[in-house]
């Protein structure tokens, strides 16, 4: 961890992130209670939930966190921004412990069907906590790893009240027991996807980015063709994989057998690793285009040959920037992944488009979540990986 100067007392984002954190939980629903899934439900905000939840302690983790995350902009010694995950972590918990036992509390006295939702004032609480614990630790200076452990740290609270069952009558949980073995399946199925497109995807851009940087007629063809495709939504390149691969199954059975065919995972797959192509070949020509020709002339001055010089010096120069380019590539993938439960890929859009169709907004919720943690995770897994790779000075 690098120095940190002195903090300023006044924080603008730090205080931004109060005031609509407090306004939302002032003003807005925490939780929803409704008859069923499908009907919008009646609101009750932070001290009804208070009151049905009775409980002293977490009231208590809620508030206390909520104070220790609003003074540590105030605080003069940076190294006391280590408090704001944790602190955060506290008012997610806290909130989500109210929102569990007002849900046990509505659960007693309401017919089965009865949901309780998470509210509105609720998920801007939660994100504002997150975003100031972010903001927090980017002030840190730290490597990518040690931030992403920071982050995680807010959200092992919540990850702990889940697993001894205090948020189970909510309707996202109860979603998630319906949808156990579904949701499972799902989630190992988006990250086949995912990895069914990156790694061919690296396989043949790396490759076609070393070609761009070195020849001129490459570059000129590929960078407008990639360009061009990137521009083409999703669904349109969905559909336009749809007729081709049809046919192809039809005139080769063989690969219908096998899976190939106009909808399901081949044209999902395909798709993704269109789309993946151009910042994997961008960021390869470009990593490579930034090495210095002083250290060029000096390989060839050891007598390295040019395939020599290319693997040995120019792509562990250029591998920050490649990698760079990956993670644009895997978080772009498991966006779109979703989109590809449309035609069948399967995947966690399928159990959003079903909660969509359904009107269940908790199934949406709980195919979209996962998402968004995948992204998250990967993004820093791979971002700590460009760090490491970065060639340390001598």
């Amino acid at each position: 961890m690098s120095d940190v100067s002195t903090s300023p007392r006044w924080n603008p984002v730090q205080t931004l992130l109060l005031v609509v954190a407090v306004a939302g939980a002032a003003s807005l629903a925490i939780v929803a209670h409704a008859k069923n899934r499908l009907l919008s439900g009646a609101p009750i905000g932070l001290w009804s939930a208070v009151h049905l939840s009775d409980a002293t302690l977490p009231v208590v983790l809620f508030g206390g966190a909520g104070v220790v995350l609003a003074i540590v902009p105030l605080l003069r010694r940076p190294t006391l921004y280590w408090l704001a995950p944790p602190a955060a972590g506290g008012v997610i918990a806290g909130l989500s412990w109210i929102a569990g036992r007002c849900a046990d509390a509505l659960a007693a006295s309401s017919p089965a069907m009865a949901r309780t939702s998470l509210g509105a004032g609720y998920w801007i609480v939660v994100v504002c906590a997150l975003l100031a614990a972010a903001d927090a630790v980017s002030r840190l200076r730290l490597r990518a790893l040690p931030s992403l452990l920071a982050g995680t740290v807010a959200l092992l609270p919540l990850a702990a009240l889940i697993a001894i069952g205090v948020t189970d009558q909510l309707s996202i949980m109860r979603e998630y027991d319906g949808q156990r073995d579904a949701f499972l399946a799902a989630l190992l199925r988006h990250i086949e996807l995912v990895a069914g497109a990156v790694i061919p995807a690296a396989l043949i851009g790396i490759p076609l980015g070393i070609a761009a940087h070195r020849r001129a007629h490459v570059r000129r063809i590929v960078f407008p063709s990639l360009n061009i495709l990137q521009t083409i939504p999703s669904l349109a390149m969905f559909g336009l994989l749809l007729a081709p691969l049809s046919r192809l199954a039809e005139a080769m059975p063989a690969l219908g057998r096998i899976g190939i065919s106009g909808v399901g995972p081949a044209p999902a797959v395909i798709a993704l690793v269109l789309y993946a192509l151009l910042p994997i070949v961008r960021n390869t020509a470009a990593g490579l285009a930034g090495v210095p020709a002083s250290v060029l002339d000096a390989a060839r001055g050891m007598g390295m040959s040019r395939r020599q010089s290319l693997w040995q010096v120019e792509v562990p120069l250029a591998l920050p920037l490649v990698l760079a380019g990956l993670r644009i590539a895997v978080v772009q993938a498991v966006g779109l992944a979703s989109v590809a439960a449309l035609i069948g890929a399967g995947g966690l859009g399928a159990i959003m488009f079903q909660g969509l169709f359904a009107d269940a907004l908790d199934l949406v919720l709980l195919g979209a979540i996962p998402v968004v943690l995948l992204a998250t995770v990967v993004d820093g897994l791979l971002k700590a990986l460009a760090a490491a790779s970065q060639p340390r000075a001598a």
